[in-house]
C-alpha cells in the first residue's frame, strides 16, 4: 500500500467494507484466497508469487 500510496481508506473502498474491516484482515493470521485476490488486483501486487516463493524455498 506504501508503495502505490494508497491509505486503508481507500482500500476498503475498493473492497466495498469499513475501514476497521481492514485492518482486521491485515491482523489476520490468514485470508481466503478470494479476497487475496481481490487485493492483489486492487493493490497491483501479486501476492500468490509471494506465497508460492515462501512455500517452496530451495
Amino acid at each position: 500500500m506504501e508503495q502505490k500510496h494508497r491509505s486503508v481508506i481507500w482500500v476498503a473502498r475498493q473492497i466495498s467494507c469499513e475501514r476497521t474491516n481492514v485492518y482486521n484482515i491485515f491482523a489476520r493470521a490468514d485470508i481466503n484466497t478470494s479476497l487475496l485476490r481481490q487485493l492483489s488486483i486492487i493493490l497491483e501486487y501479486d501476492f500468490f508469487k509471494d506465497l508460492s516463493k515462501d512455500t517452496f524455498k530451495k
